[in-house]
């Protein structure tokens, strides 16, 4: 991502009126992908939404929840035309820092052994595989496990 880019780019909270934004990348990048009222809910339950915007694009988002000193990542999307610009490398970190700011020491995360793209981006920042849920995620020719990652966050540098 050149500097220039970066200057442009901004973090910030997410909220209702970003729904129909979310919802587009949503819908793009996913062949089953969360609905409204997945997000609704997230949102109702005081779930951490953040985005990252260049100029008034939204370019990607993540959904946190936080439980004791544990986040959970449950959701971390990139527009597909964006995708491979470092945008998610982005939004990791700062969840990452957004988890840790709100008192957790881990962060947990699901991802299916398919998504070779964001398993990589896991595993750079040390995610390690803890477990694997059986046909957590739907797809096309039946369901597909979800591998079960966890990185400490007390080794994250800010």
């Amino acid at each position: 991502m050149s500097a220039v880019l970066a200057s442009r780019l901004r973090m910030v909270p997410l909220g209702h009126r970003d729904l129909d934004q979310i919802l587009t990348i949503e819908n793009g990048v996913y062949p089953f992908p969360w609905t409204r009222g997945n997000f609704v809910d997230s949102l109702a339950s005081g779930y951490l939404v953040w985005g990252c915007r260049l100029a008034d694009e939204l370019v990607g988002y993540f959904v946190l929840m936080m439980a004791m000193d544990e986040g959970h990542l449950l959701n971390l999307s990139i527009a597909e035309q964006r995708q491979g610009a470092g945008f998610g490398t982005r939004l990791l970190c700062h969840a990452m820092r957004v988890a840790q700011q709100a008192g957790a020491t881990s962060l947990l995360l699901e991802v299916r052994p398919s998504n070779t793209t964001a398993l990589a981006l896991y595993r750079h920042f040390g995610f390690q595989q803890i477990g694997v849920r059986c046909g957590y995620y739907p797809a096309e020719k039946g369901p597909e496990d979800a591998l079960v990652m966890r990185h400490v966050l007390a080794k994250v540098s800010a």
